[in-house]
């Protein structure tokens, strides 16, 4: 099993700044992709941003030039700072691992945050 615990979160007003951070733990093989997800009741749960073993990221559209995804070192814990925020950027955030195991097949698995809850007000 594969634990993530997530920190950060919270209530700000648009145009403030939040930064959230989430660290791995448990039987990790390769951490494929690690990154943030997030939904909105009655909605499904949408890509925020996401950094691959090989250090490329992937962001929305939406969020793009405003929020910015990093890790470690050791590549266990990915942070998720996040400016300029806007109404439309209150959510649930969830960490997300891939977890990757190679062999005569690749294996993949997801695991997820407990989430985190982000309100912005206008």
């Amino acid at each position: 099993q594969v634990q993530l615990v997530e920190s950060g979160g919270g209530l700000v007003q648009a145009g403030g700044s939040l930064r959230l951070s989430c660290t791995a733990s448990g039987s990790i093989f390769t951490i494929d992709a690690m990154g943030w997800y997030r939904q909105v009741p009655g909605q499904q749960r949408e890509l925020v941003a996401q950094i691959t073993s090989s250090g490329s990221t992937n962001y929305a559209d939406s969020v793009k030039g405003r929020f910015t995804v990093s890790r470690d070192s050791a590549k266990t814990t990915v942070s998720l700072q996040m400016n300029s925020l806007k109404p439309e950027d209150t959510a649930t955030y969830y960490c997300n691992l891939r977890n990757r195991r190679d062999g005569p097949l690749t294996w993949f698995q997801n695991y997820w945050g407990q989430g985190t809850q982000v309100t912005v007000s206008s």
